[in-house]
């Protein structure tokens, strides 16, 4: 198998947890492998990044965020 023919593995540098349920709801983010913290919103997830100096330009890009259990959108417990 020719390296064109594999399959594309992203690894991004982010990856958002499903959400945790708690008052308010909150997701787990980490950076090259590393807690980094808890986020609330996306901004919380963006800040995150920033300091850890990751540009995030597509927060839709799988080669940049890693969303587990959800999306950028998703902030509540699933039932």
């Amino acid at each position: 198998m020719t390296e064109s023919a594999s399959p594309h593995i992203s690894r991004p540098r982010i990856k958002v947890s499903g959400v945790y349920p708690g008052d308010p709801p909150f997701r787990i983010v980490e950076i090259d492998g590393e807690v980094v913290g808890e986020a609330r919103t996306v901004t919380d997830v963006l800040e995150a990044a920033a300091a850890f100096g990751v540009r995030v330009h597509d927060l839709d890009d799988p080669d940049t965020v890693r969303w587990v259990g959800g999306d950028k959108f998703t902030w509540t417990p699933r039932r």
